[in-house]
């Protein structure tokens, strides 16, 4: 069974006492098997947003830990800060991140607040999809009326604690604490060459999803205009899945837009911060960079590089950390600290570099590995390598072409075929190291016991197993390679001409990976007692073989024509 994975994102109301916040936080590496991804502090807010991971029982158990440990070092009654808190753990939401669904995760928060009630006499409330009714999701009206209004709210019928003593007793100290199962939430502020609150909070107003009630004469102070059930009426901001407030950060002299991006699949970081901009010039401000709270997904990163790019007719097509670089520039990431994709980006702090030893080694550390008396890595992961490099080359080719002079009409053609090169890219590379594991797993299965005649008929099992993935790893790097074949065909037919020569290379790299894992399909198929497997396996092979040679010749009879 794959393991389960949630993240925990605790908010505790301390942003300035570094002593603190490390005690804090350093609870959660007390749980073996958790993994502390990420402590951002806030002086303005008097706020500190701590990420991290791992699996459901155990990320509880640290919350837990964490929890208990700001209670006793946070003094509520004493609290001062711009954001919004009425706990010494404001929030902890618990989010799914891998082969866990909502309601399981919601169950996990259940778990964690009855504990956090009946063992710390903290009381709180379930928000988000851990809400125990429709008038508890929203965390803006769980929260309402802050710290600084609890003592009215433990004790009136209609709040009573989900969890915990409905009384202001140890809540005096601790406050309340809000926990939820929620989808992953980018928190997210953006700069503003002003120093007014009230301008941030109107352009917050413009944007954010709830936007703003509606007024008679003046919009700031005029009467508000109820509907027929003396509700306020509302004017929509533009920003689906957004909420946002404005705020003044005296440890920058800057007044930001605090914005939380509820889905990101539905308001991207890109969106929010192109649409904050327009709001802000029309209202004669202008946005100066934005900030990252906390972690955010890869595929974010990814997409704003992209979006920037094709917005100045550039090729998509780059590398990841290109693509990282032009997101942090376009947004501004690093205006007011330096932003390190290693420690912002969650995939990156989740990264176990020993799964991918080889791609991650230098050029000359791989070289030296393979020149080893080690036998992997052999022949499998060069195929793969040397596929790598030669998709690579066509994709240089494709990116060269889009910027090209004269051909401005034709770049998003051009970063389409560099975009699909990057893919191949990308699978070759994996295979790199998945060549050496295979290998390396057909020798574990040579070491398995052989004592009874049990153990003899299991360890012949797993041989054959891992000897058939040995097989269908180099396959699959013959057939990607192939596949990446189609990248060098079009650059030698539609291509800038003075870079003809570095498509040939790259066809003769891509045939010499599909020659060099053919082989090693036909060593390894040799010890394959299931025949029909085997044969299979061969005639698939073959097929590509052959295909391979003749894209290779077809594409270099173009390149030979044009030299």
């Amino acid at each position: 069974m794959q393991k389960q994975l949630i993240e925990c994102v605790p908010n505790i109301s301390e942003g300035r006492d570094d002593a603190k916040i490390k005690a804090i936080a350093s609870v959660v590496e007390t749980v073996e098997g958790v993994k502390l991804l990420d402590v951002d502090p806030g002086k303005a807010t008097n706020r500190t947003v701590i990420t991290f991971v791992g699996e459901p029982e155990l990320v509880i158990e640290a919350a837990f830990r964490l929890i208990k440990k700001a209670s006793e070092l946070i003094d509520m009654s004493k609290h001062s800060g711009e954001h919004p808190r009425f706990g010494s753990t404001d929030v902890c939401p618990l989010i799914p991140i891998a082969n866990i669904s909502m309601d399981e995760t919601a169950k996990y928060a259940h778990k964690l607040g009855q504990r956090v009630g009946d063992e710390l006499g903290i009381p709180g409330y379930f928000y988000e999809n851990a809400a125990t009714s429709p008038e508890r999701k929203n965390l803006a009206t769980v929260r309402a009326g802050e710290y600084e209004k609890l003592n009215q709210k433990l004790v009136d019928p209609k709040w009573t604690p989900d969890f915990g003593p409905a009384e202001f007793v140890k809540a005096k100290t601790t406050g309340c604490t809000a926990i939820s199962a929620r989808d992953f939430l980018v928190a997210y502020n953006i700069n503003l060459n002003t120093t007014s609150t009230r301008r941030a909070n109107a352009i917050a107003f413009d944007m954010r999803e709830a936007g703003r009630v509606q007024r008679k004469g003046n919009p700031l102070t005029g009467e508000i205009i109820t509907d027929e059930n003396g509700e306020p009426i509302r004017i929509p901001g533009k920003l689906k899945a957004v909420k946002g407030i404005g705020w003044y950060i005296e440890e920058y002299g800057i007044a930001q837009i605090s914005y939380n991006l509820t889905n990101i699949n539905i308001t991207s970081i890109h969106e929010a911060f192109d649409e904050t901009s327009k709001a802000a010039t029309e209202r004669g401000i202008r946005v100066t960079g934005s900030e990252l709270v906390g972690l955010v997904p890869l595929k974010a990163m990814l997409d704003a590089g992209k979006y920037f790019l094709k917005k100045q007719e550039r090729s998509t097509g780059v590398s990841e950390a290109e693509l990282i670089k032009i997101a942090v520039k376009s947004l501004g990431l690093d205006d007011l600290k330096p932003f390190n994709p290693k420690e912002k980006i969650i995939e990156y702090m989740l990264e176990d570099t020993t799964s991918s030893p080889l791609i991650n080694m230098t050029l000359t550390d791989f070289a030296d590995e393979t020149v080893s008396e080690s036998p992997a890595p052999g022949g499998g992961s060069i195929a793969a390598y040397v596929g790598t490099l030669g998709v690579s080359l066509g994709t240089m080719v494709a990116n060269l072409s889009s910027h090209k002079r004269g051909w401005d009409e034709k770049w998003e053609f051009y970063s389409n075929w560099a975009d699909k090169g990057q893919a191949y890219k990308n699978t070759l590379l994996k295979l790199v190291d998945e060549d050496t594991n295979s290998f390396n797993a057909i020798m574990d299965a040579f070491r398995l016991s052989k004592d009874n005649e049990a153990q003899v008929e299991a360890r012949k099992n797993a041989i054959q197993e891992a000897t058939k993935y040995a097989t269908e790893v180099p396959l699959k790097v013959m057939e990607t390679a192939l596949a990446s074949m189609e990248v060098m065909e079009e650059m030698a037919n539609s291509g800038m001409k003075s870079s003809i020569t570095d498509v040939g290379v790259g066809a003769a790299c891509a045939k010499t990976a599909v020659l060099g894992a053919f082989l090693n399909v036909k060593v390894n198929a040799g010890s394959i007692e299931d025949a029909d497997f085997k044969a299979n396996i061969l005639a698939k092979a073959a097929e590509v073989m052959e295909k391979a040679t003749t894209k290779e010749t077809a594409i270099l009879k173009v390149v030979e024509s044009k030299l």
